[in-house]
């Protein structure tokens, strides 16, 4: 009797797991995930491990997966891709949209078809345009991306990341989660 009992209850506990188990899998795969910011090219809105202090870990963000698939991603939303030849994870700005014509000029100055944005993310003054100092028009499925440290940013400017097509987007970072006393949603607009 005492025998039946304990199977019971362990066979109850191993189906409990399981399925907290199953949905843990399914929130990370399909909902969100959990990554580092590595680098400085988003400061000084996330802030990256400082490879000279080990002990100052970068920003923690949760990045939501899910919303991009009821809506388009939009102006100044904060994105995760893989870099197409490492597959390490690259967190940047949108700042151009799928049939925009993305600019920069001698001076710094982001042209979006034409028009200067108007944007006050940027660390600096741009210093190099890299591609768009001539004018990248992007596809109906593509973006343009700038790191908000723009003078130390590999990002659209650079052929190696160019446009980014929007099957290539993680999901958009959504929650700074540690260190605590940065903890909160992070501002796209």
């Amino acid at each position: 009797m005492k025998n039946k009992k304990l199977l019971k209850e362990i066979l109850s506990t191993s189906i409990y797991l399981l399925i907290v188990l199953i949905i843990t899998y399914l929130l990370i795969v399909f909902v969100v995930q959990r990554t580092v910011v590595n680098g400085s090219s988003m400061e000084p809105t996330l802030y990256g491990t400082d490879v000279n202090d080990p002990d100052k870990a970068g920003d923690n963000l949760l990045v939501d997966k899910i919303s991009y698939r009821f809506g388009d991603p939009q102006r100044f939303d904060i994105i995760v891709f893989p870099y197409r030849y490492t597959g390490e994870y690259f967190i940047k700005r949108i700042i151009g949209l799928p049939g925009e014509t993305v600019r920069i000029d001698e001076a710094g100055n982001i042209y979006i078809n034409g028009e200067i944005l108007k944007e006050s993310y940027g660390k600096e003054i741009i210093a190099y345009a890299g591609r768009a100092e001539q004018e990248v028009l992007l596809g109906e499925d593509e973006y343009f991306v700038l790191g908000d440290n723009r003078n130390n940013s590999k990002d659209s400017r650079d052929p190696s990341v160019g446009n980014i097509s929007r099957d290539e987007i993680i999901g958009r970072a959504w929650l700074r989660i540690w260190p605590l006393n940065r903890f909160g949603i992070l501002q796209h607009q």
